[in-house]
């Protein structure tokens, strides 16, 4: 689901670079719900000496830096530690009972012990101090009883997976404040929290938690804060937590998987001044009672289920600050009553289905600091008076349908303009008549202008020298980058995208002079050496060029990068060693370019950690080394298109969490790899184009036994030299072709990059899949000489989308059995010995689309349904048995045809269709499809 934003890999690698730029405080601080009525002034009784010694001990366990130095610099030996800054004691005889390190850019590699000697804490704050050192959380709380706030923001607190909240609720039974954002914290929300009855605050936003959000949080009397946003909570949200009396802030936002609608509020209901549930799966009418919320400050309604009009009541929430709506069935022009909301600081309709021109009140909301219109379909000209809204800060208008020339220097007036996103309308973005580079204009954070038909790289960009993202692709930006756009980018990591344009040089060479942590240079038509940022990086993304070498000494530049592509380019020779030295490297795809040689022996010893490995299409010649050690990383493997011969390496045996092994279109010369077996998360095995031999299924009953492939969902064995008959039991073994299972995760991806395509042959064409798509399921042992007949039991494989058999001497009848394939789209087995009828069951199988059965022995007459009728003749060629339509053969029996009528109520979703429109997860990555039609002829 889109999103008026960042996307969210797109967020959590800006909030890395936001960390990296400054260690200051991302959270709110809570500790005012407790210390308001705490202690007032200094106690008459100094701290005691024990108290302080602790705390000093807790300052040296902290990085030495400006700011530790800023934090501590009243905490002095010999001074009262009741007075130090952040710490308080109560008035029982000099025991610190609250510490607040929070806000102030600490960093530590791990907790001071020392902190569990404050046994009379009742606030204890370390949010925002940076430790990516897993702590024990039992440890750290087990002797704070008396505990009233928990604030531990950035603290990775992995290690305790789901145990957590069990150890909380036993270790601290007087909490009101839990604050656990950004700590990793895992699991379900454990029923024991129901037993701390005085909590007030619950802030675990940004983890990984999961399971339904509890009822039992409706009976906490006191809750004023609920934040449990950027997770992965699941199930129904019941509609009494949003009428909590004392309730001020819920905050549900980002959990796709969460689901409920608004309730009535009455008047009773007005302490609300928060109020989110964008994207989420909310959904229903909006209600006309959301009026009665008087006190709502921040109102989110972006989830995209929400449909019907939008209450006007809203535009009588004079207090409203923020307004946040999506909903594909909200429909019209940008209400009125928005006029009204002279307060507001942000304005956001997205995912919606309104339209129209922005409107001319849009100019009296003079407070607003973000304009978020975005994938809607509003329309005309972007309206002059925007530049007047002289306190904006974000302006997102992209993916609409906005037209005209849009001048760089229509935002000069909105100084305080730091992100900005036209992407994806109508629109030509230019420099601007006149253009000074050096007069006023706002300083930008993030800047996308993706398909803004920008001809010549900006030159409004001279003077931005604070961007930390940069997106200028899918234009024409032809010709070579100016020198002066590296040196205009800042000295820490930043996001550069200029995929998809026309530039033919990046106007420095071998080394970019940035830090960039992100650097996308793909599908342009660059030469010469790729371009090494000189600065830590991430990903680097140089494919669809024509860069023709690396730079000799390019590895001691690459020490943090996780992806490398140089995919479809004209790089050739041996394969740099020096891939092998980069320590961190996930995925590295050299496909489709003219290496020659053999695979270092380095790369497929995985000393380096490697996950995706891709060196398809290029010209390596020699055998596979077999020096994969244990503990191997690899999880998908491409070495398709080349000339290498031998075995497959048995070493392969060591990577534990392969999930896709591609050497299609090889010289490899073998059995077929029962041994494989031990690999549990196999699921993609493309062996297909090569010298294969022998039987696939095994003659004895020991060594099928050890032959099971339980979690493969795709198998290509076409074009090799395989026989022997199909047995029965085989079929039975592909588990994952019977069943969906929902154990298997999909092939991994990093960073939103994925890490793996394969080429397959789909009803007739070349089709290039991505594992957006590992929810096809085929089977394909085309051109073998596999004999025998069909087993029936191939009946059960019930999630097969493909099959493809043809070209072999396969014999006897088509198992009726097919017909219970029902999602089934392609059926090939032409080319065989086949006989007698073809089943009747075949014509009700519904998402059937592509059917070959042509050069076979068929016989009689072909059977009739509206579905089956729309296949061509050439699905039944060379059948001289065959005869009804399509093909012009009469039957000669007097027998009535039996019509086979389809009951199904299921829309035939083609998963063609997804191919060419993407799927995925939310971004919906796009599908590339290579095709090339192929005819059936005769051997």
């Amino acid at each position: 689901m889109a999103h008026c934003g960042l996307q969210q890999a797109e967020l959590l690698l800006l909030l890395q670079i936001l960390l990296a730029i400054t260690a200051c405080s991302l959270l709110p601080s809570y500790t005012g719900a407790y210390t308001s009525n705490h202690t007032a002034g200094v106690p008459p009784v100094p701290c005691l000496p024990d108290q302080a010694a602790a705390l000093l001990r807790l300052k040296r366990s902290f990085t030495v830096t400006n700011y530790s130095a800023i934090a501590f610099r009243s905490w002095r030996a010999g001074t009262d530690c009741c007075r130090w800054m952040g710490v308080r004691c109560g008035y029982n005889g000099g025991l610190v009972t609250f510490l607040d390190l929070g806000g102030r850019g600490l960093k530590s590699g791990g907790l001071e012990p020392a902190l569990f000697d404050l046994t009379s804490l009742r606030v204890h704050s370390i949010s925002s101090v940076i430790s990516f050192v897993e702590q024990s959380l039992e440890k750290l709380i087990a002797k704070l009883h008396n505990l009233r706030e928990l604030n531990l923001g950035f603290v990775d607190l992995s290690n305790n997976k789901s145990h957590w909240c069990n150890i909380i609720a036993r270790s601290c039974p007087k909490l009101r404040v839990l604050s656990l954002p950004f700590c990793q914290v895992s699991g379900p929300i454990c029923g024991s929290l129901l037993s701390l009855r005085s909590l007030s605050v619950i802030d675990l936003q940004y983890n990984m938690l999961s399971g339904p959000i509890p009822d039992f949080f409706s009976n906490l009397s006191d809750l004023s804060v609920l934040i449990l946003s950027y997770n992965k909570f699941q199930g129904w949200i019941p509609p009494a937590i949003f009428q909590h009396k004392k309730l001020v802030t819920i905050d549900l936002y980002l959990n796709h998987g969460i689901s409920g609608y608004l309730p009535n509020f009455t008047n009773s209901t007005t302490s609300l001044e928060i109020l989110n549930v964008g994207r989420t799966n909310f959904s229903g009418t909006i209600p006309t009672s959301i009026g009665n919320l008087t006190s709502l400050k921040r109102l989110g309604l972006g989830a995209t289920s929400f449909s019907g009009e939008l209450p006007s009541s809203i535009g009588t929430l004079k207090s409203l600050s923020e307004l946040e709506i999506s909903g594909l069935g909200i429909v019209g022009f940008i209400p009125s009553w928005v006029a009204n909301l002279t307060s507001l600081t942000i304005l956001e309709f997205s995912d919606c289905g309104l339209s129209g021109p922005v409107p001319s009140f849009v100019s009296n909301l003079t407070k607003l600091q973000k304009l978020a219109l975005c994938d809607c379909s509003f329309s005309g000209e972007i309206p002059s008076y925007i530049s007047n809204l002289v306190q904006l800060q974000t302006v997102l208008l992209y993916s609409n349908n906005f037209i005209g020339k849009m001048e760089f220097t229509f935002f000069r007036k909105l100084t305080h303009l730091s992100i900005l996103d036209l992407s994806n309308n109508d629109l030509v973005v230019v420099d601007g008549a006149n253009d000074n580079p050096l007069a006023s204009s706002p300083k930008l954070n993030f800047l996308r202008l993706s398909h803004c038909n920008i001809s010549t790289y900006p030159n409004f960009l001279r003077n931005q020298d604070q961007i930390t993202w940069l997106d200028l692709s899918y234009n024409q930006i032809h010709g070579a980058i100016p020198k002066w756009a590296w040196d205009t980018f800042p000295n820490f990591p930043s996001v550069i995208n200029l995929t998809n344009n026309k530039l033919t040089s990046v106007g420095y060479a071998p080394f970019l002079p940035v830090h960039s942590w992100k650097l996308d240079l793909s599908y342009n038509m660059l030469e010469g050496f790729i371009p090494i940022p000189l600065g830590p990086a991430l990903l680097l993304d140089y494919s669809n060029n024509k860069f023709s070498s690396l730079p000799s000494n390019f590895s001691t530049h690459l020490h943090e990068v996780g992806v490398f592509k140089a995919s479809s380019n004209k790089l050739s020779g041996k394969i740099p060693l020096s891939f092998c030295d980069v320590i961190n490297i996930q995925m590295l795809d050299l496909s489709y370019n003219n290496f020659s040689g053999s695979i270092p022996s380095c790369l497929m010893e995985n000393v380096n950690g490697i996950e995706s490995l891709k060196l398809k299409e290029n010209k390596l010649t020699g055998q596979f080394p077999d020096n994969i050690k244990e503990r191997c990383s690899f999880e998908a493997l491409d070495f398709s298109g080349n000339w290498i011969g031998g075995q497959l390496p048995r070493s392969l045996v060591n990577c534990k969490n392969l999930e896709v092994l591609d050497i299609g279109n090889n010289q490899i010369s073998d059995y077929f790899p029962c041994w494989m077996n031990t690999l549990v998360r196999l699921q993609v095995l493309i062996l297909k184009s090569n010298k294969f031999f022998g039987q696939v299924v095994p003659s004895t009953s020991d060594e099928k036994d050890h032959c099971k492939f339980p979690t493969l969902r795709v198998l290509d064995l076409a074009s090799n030299n395989f026989s022997g008959t199909l047995t029965k039991a085989w079929f039975t073994k592909l588990k994952s072709m019977i069943v969906k299972s929902e154990n298997v995760p999909p092939v991994t991806e990093y960073l939103g990059i994925y890490k793996i395509t394969t080429l397959i042959t789909y009803k007739g064409f070349d089709v290039t899949i991505s594992n957006t798509l590992w929810s096809l399921v085929y089977i394909d042992i085309s051109s073998n000489a596999f004999c025998g007949s069909i087993p029936e039991s191939i009946g059960v494989l019930a999630m097969l989308n493909m099959v493809n058999m043809s070209r072999n001497s396969l014999t006897g009848p088509i198992p009726s059995q097919l017909g219970r394939l029902s999602q089934i789209e392609a059926l090939d087995l032409s080319f065989n010995e086949l006989s007698g009828t073809i089943p009747q069951e075949l014509a009700s199988l519904d998402f059937l689309s592509t059917l070959n059965l042509s050069y076979n022995k068929l016989e009689g007459r072909i059977p009739e349904s509206p579905h089956f009728m729309t296949f061509s003749h050439r699905s039944f060629l060379g059948n001289n048995g065959l005869c009804g339509p399509p093909l012009s053969k009469e039957c000669i029996d007097t027998a009535s045809p039996t019509v086979v009528s389809h009951h199904s109520v299921k829309k035939s979703v083609d998963i063609m269709s997804f191919l060419f429109t993407g799927s995925g997860f939310g971004a919906g990555f796009a599908i590339a499809v290579v095709m090339s039609w192929r005819m059936p002829t005769r051997k």
